[in-house]
């Protein structure tokens, strides 16, 4: 399960006259930790964004998960609520998450919140949708980051080191 941060960023930004302008936005980064967040968010922007900038808070999201469509890149936040039951006293909970998807309109991304969660095992309820000030996620892909650099020359893999202890232990019996 990810685990997604939101990020607030304050830079200046030029607007249609040219003039710059103090703007606050929020960015969502899927991370492991805080540290990371940070890490990932002044990497992903440090290219984007022309001049200094700061990232002025950054906090655990509720969001669960995020549905993204190429036509659009507006977000909205979608509350969806279900039943389950416990397994150990069976009565019945209802589960509330949080879900990002992109779509033009409210109507159009209740559409696609159920064409995303279509299958899902239980029935759920979406009881509110909201536009979300989130500019733009950042999900974490293998890709993006070089955090598992090439293994050393001077280290094996641990099947060969097994391989040739085997070899060791065949040779001396």
């Amino acid at each position: 399960m990810r685990t997604w941060f939101l990020c607030k960023v304050k830079y200046a930004k030029e607007n249609e006259e040219g003039l710059l302008k103090n703007v606050s936005e929020q960015y969502l980064v899927d991370a492991v930790s805080f540290t990371e967040a940070e890490a990932r968010i002044y990497d992903m922007l440090g290219s984007v964004i022309r001049g200094d900038f700061q990232v002025t808070s950054i906090s655990k999201s509720n969001i669960v998960d995020v549905f993204f469509f190429d036509d659009v890149d507006v977000w909205h936040k979608c509350k969806i609520t279900y039943i389950v039951a416990d397994a150990d006293s069976g009565k019945e909970k209802k589960v509330t998450q949080y879900m990002l998807v992109t779509a033009h309109n409210v109507k159009e991304a209740y559409d696609r919140i159920y064409e995303s969660l279509n299958n899902m095992l239980v029935s759920f309820n979406v009881p509110d949708i909201s536009e979300s000030p989130i500019v733009e996620i950042f999900p974490y892909e293998k890709d993006d980051e070089e955090l598992n650099p090439a293994i050393p020359d001077n280290l094996k893999p641990l099947s060969e080191v097994e391989e040739s202890s085997a070899n060791v232990e065949d040779s001396q019996s």
